[in-house]
């Protein structure tokens, strides 16, 4: 019953909520009011809620409402108000901010000295992760809400992340993943001269099927075996004791440094790498014939019947067309066949890169909108907001991997025996 109560209380306040919008747009229509800037109404509206509250805040401080004869010898009353302009999400507010007598009132809502609210902050984070310049967001704070601001503010509001980037980077992490992806992704970087440094990735699933960003790292010129080894080790030190499947690019050197830092991890080549460097190979013409040529290899029930695939089209008009995709799937056979041993279940999960080029792009996209960046923890702030705006690990379903992901890891706990402790 009280469910019923809730609910019907809940409905009929959102239909007053309604009632209200629908009331102010009608009035902001009819006066042709506008909705941000000075005098907007969504700007009135914020400074009446906003002001409300300091209000809510200073009776709380004295004790007793306003005009209530309670207050009569209390030792401290009301003193008017002193302006203040802060910066908000609806742009520019001015504010009547209330003063006691005794001067000691300490507003929690707009503290003393802030000219921001935090939801500001926020939404010059949000533009910046979006690789959005510091002149292409001043641009637009201007062009939407009528809010100029500095340069050094908004440098300001983005270093003040990098404390949270540091810990975030040596964050400790689960003993055990059922699969760890791990790729780079190139930046131009002025260092002197501008230069495209790689960028390392480790995207984890764990134990529930969540996906999480597990470290960024910048490199040297030149994505090498050697940095990567380094990488690994940190992840270790971090707490990763064991990796069931490491699924990588073809990078010479890459499955020893995995191996050596995780002797009994399965490498596996990245399908989608694979596939992908076919289609590179070859004309756009020949794609419709060569795209279920690969599949009847990487998609075949053996791996016998995986190379017979290949022997097939080794020998087909588009083997002897393409010998270099031959010879790509044979130099790349001993970390690729791991794939066909795997039952459907986990097949489906390592084979569905989805989840990591999802971020992959995001990540492009936010470095490609900047050209260059000016230092590397420049490009390492823009690639950490874009990852926290784009994943909670803590999320059940935004992160999931799979649709079925405890039928895939009871096949996880059967191929990989007592590998995987599951509660």
């Amino acid at each position: 019953m009280a469910d019923k109560d809730e609910a019907a209380a809940s409905v009929a306040g959102g239909e007053m909520v309604d009632e209200v919008v629908e009331r102010l747009l009608d009035k902001a229509d009819a006066s042709g009011a506008a909705l941000l800037g000075e005098g907007g109404l969504l700007t009135e509206i914020t400074r009446a809620v906003l002001e409300r509250a300091l209000e809510a805040e200073m009776s709380e401080h004295l004790g007793y409402e306003r005009g209530d004869r309670a207050g009569h010898g209390s030792g401290n009353s009301r003193n008017g108000t002193s302006p203040k302009t802060v910066l908000t999400d609806a742009g520019a507010v001015t504010l009547a901010i209330p003063r006691d007598r005794n001067g000691d009132f300490e507003p929690r809502l707009v503290p003393k000295n802030a000219r921001r609210l935090a939801g500001f902050n926020d939404r010059i984070l949000s533009l910046y992760a979006r690789g959005m310049s510091v002149r292409d967001i001043r641009s637009h704070l201007a062009q939407i809400y009528g809010v100029e601001v500095s340069p050094d503010l908004i440098s300001k509001v983005t270093d003040a992340v990098v404390d949270e980037l540091v810990s975030w980077q040596n964050r400790p992490l689960d003993a055990i993943w059922p699969i760890i992806y791990i790729d780079a992704l190139w930046v131009k970087i002025r260092s002197g001269s501008v230069t495209s440094k790689p960028v390392y990735l480790a995207v984890g699933v764990d134990m529930d099927g969540r996906k999480d960003v597990l470290g960024l790292w910048v490199g040297a010129e030149g994505e090498g075996a050697t940095t990567w080894m380094a990488v690994l080790s940190e992840l270790r030190n971090r707490g990763v004791e064991d990796v069931c499947i490491v699924v990588c690019d073809g990078l010479k050197g890459l499955p020893d440094a995995i191996t050596a830092t995780w002797p009994k991890a399965t490498v596996q080549t990245c399908v989608i790498h694979l596939t992908r460097a076919s289609l590179r190979l070859s004309s756009a013409r020949d794609h419709p014939k060569l795209v279920p040529a690969l599949k009847a290899i990487y998609a075949a029930p053996t791996e016998q019947a995986a190379g017979q695939a290949l022997d097939d089209f080794e020998a087909s008009d588009l083997g002897q067309r393409y010998p270099a995709i031959v010879r790509t799937w044979r130099s790349a056979w001993p970390e690729f066949t791991p794939y066909l041993a795997f039952p459907p279940a986990i097949r489906t999960v390592v084979y569905s890169a989805n989840m990591v080029e999802s971020i992959n792009s995001r990540l492009r996209k936010a470095t490609r909108n900047r050209g260059h960046f000016p230092s590397e923890q420049a490009a390492l702030k823009v690639l950490y907001l874009a990852v926290r705006e784009q994943i909670n690990p803590k999320a059940r379903d935004a992160n999931h991997v799979a649709a079925h992901w405890k039928e895939a890891l009871n096949q996880f706990s059967l191929f990989f025996e007592d590998r995987l402790s599951i509660q």
